[in-house]
């Protein structure tokens, strides 16, 4: 799901993107510490699952995503550009 698709829905609201809709997030979600409760491929409510360490998050259609590997694609992002 971290893949190269690009995102059409909002993962915490399950908006449609494109929809031009405002989106109203809480302090935590704009924060970025709420985990996504929407697939932003199809929109569908997730599976969420809270860690001590994270969350994990699976769509029954588009498989699993874990805030570790989000993490990890960032960290990488960085190193590689700085």
């Amino acid at each position: 799901m971290c893949g190269e698709d690009e995102p059409i829905f909002h993962p915490n609201t399950g908006t449609e993107i494109a929809s031009g809709e405002e989106i109203r997030l809480s302090p935590s979600q704009q924060a970025g510490y709420d985990a996504p409760r929407f697939c932003q491929l199809c929109g569908r409510r997730m599976k969420v699952q809270i860690r001590p360490d994270g969350w994990h998050a699976e769509c029954s259609r588009h498989g699993l995503v874990d805030s570790e590997w989000i993490f990890e694609a960032q960290l990488r992002r960085k190193l590689g550009a700085g």
